[in-house]
């Protein structure tokens, strides 16, 4: 039997930001359905979220990039009547480096994770919310979305088209009983931030205080889903930092960035 609060699907819950948000979802409240390739990792996380927080998860294994993926997913889940009543789109993938010098199979890897899979689970799960007339839809993007990032040409790219979707279905959505957030955070303190120190230039050259704890930035997300805001950017100086960008001549935001991408390859 399902607790209070239903259930919450969460992509890429074996690590990082998906990880904190599941035992954030757990801990109030929520039973869980996880996404990711690790089953190890997985059975770990519902191991301690059954025991900690009597939380039901429903442990899926599987790669979000095999094909068919999303239809897959969800005709598991009807095949064991798992309704979802929060759809976590949390899963990505970053490259670091030259556009030009980065494999093709990467770049469509980043861009059928970020994009393609986010975009069809959302399809794929929207209408059942809009016939219960409820729902919560929460897409993890980027302070990234808010400008053009070279050396992180795709990514940002793939995030701005997370926030301009999130923020059209949440206003296309109201009234519905539906929501949708997006989560914008800047750097996070995880596994992905710890190889990005070796793999790029620029990444030690961040204050540190627009580093986010990854605990802060799921708790925010959460509270900001379950307000229904359209968009969130975790910590102060994000924040200031996402609005000021939006302030200047694109021309100026684009150079002063190609200026700092160039100089952290060249380091």
């Amino acid at each position: 039997m399902s607790r209070a609060q239903g259930s919450a699907l969460i992509t890429g819950a074996s690590a990082g930001i998906g990880l904190e948000l599941a035992h954030v979802f757990a801990r109030n409240g929520f039973d869980l359905i996880v996404v990711a390739r690790r089953q190890a990792e997985l059975e770990a996380l519902a191991e301690r979220c059954q025991k900690e927080y009597a939380a039901h998860v429903h442990v899926l294994p599987m790669d979000l990039l095999a094909p068919n993926a999303p239809a897959n997913l969800v005709e598991q889940l009807d095949d064991e009547g798992l309704p979802v009543d929060v759809l976590v789109n949390n899963a990505g993938l970053m490259e670091l480096g030259d556009f030009a010098e980065i494999d093709i199979e990467s770049h469509e890897r980043l861009m059928q994770l970020n994009v393609v899979v986010l975009t069809s689970l959302t399809r794929l799960l929207l209408p059942g919310m809009l016939r219960r007339d409820s729902g919560r839809i929460l897409n993890v993007a980027s302070t990234s979305s808010f400008q053009p990032v070279p050396s992180m040409a795709l990514y940002a790219a793939s995030k701005a088209f997370v926030l301009s979707l999130s923020e059209s279905l949440s206003e296309e959505l109201k009234e519905s009983g539906v929501t949708v957030t997006a989560l914008c955070p800047g750097i996070t303190k995880t596994a992905m931030y710890e190889r990005s120190l070796d793999n790029h230039g620029m990444v030690p050259m961040i204050p540190g205080f627009f580093l986010s704890e990854v605990g802060d930035v799921a708790r925010e997300g959460y509270e900001a889903c379950m307000e229904g805001r359209a968009v969130v950017v975790p910590g102060l100086p994000n924040r200031l930092l996402a609005s000021a960008v939006q302030l200047y001549p694109r021309w100026l935001v684009r150079s002063v960035g190609g200026l700092i991408g160039r100089q952290s390859t060249r380091d």
